[in-house]
């Protein structure tokens, strides 16, 4: 009976130790810690997001650019008025 609550004890500590429960619990005790971690967080999101943004929009474009080339007569008056609209903004 001591044994099995013994194997239980070591089995409870082992699975503890291994979802580093305590290493948790001191980072919920530091503000300064969690501040640091959430704010390199949102900046590395931030910057994912823009330059996820940029690339997307960098590749339409050249898809729109790459339709008006084919001279499809209906769509293609659409999209360069598209193209032309964001070269003037981009001045």
């Amino acid at each position: 009976m001591f044994k099995k609550v013994i194997n239980e004890i070591k089995e409870l500590n082992n699975n503890l130790e291994n979802t580093r429960l305590y290493e948790l619990i001191e980072l919920l005790q530091s503000k300064k810690q969690i501040f640091f971690r959430n704010l390199i967080s949102g900046i590395g999101k931030g910057l994912g997001i823009g330059i996820g943004f940029y690339l997307i929009t960098a590749i339409l474009i050249y898809f729109l650019q790459y339709i008006v080339r084919l001279n499809i007569p209906i769509i293609g008056k659409y999209i360069s008025d598209i193209i032309d609209i964001v070269n003037i903004n981009k001045k």
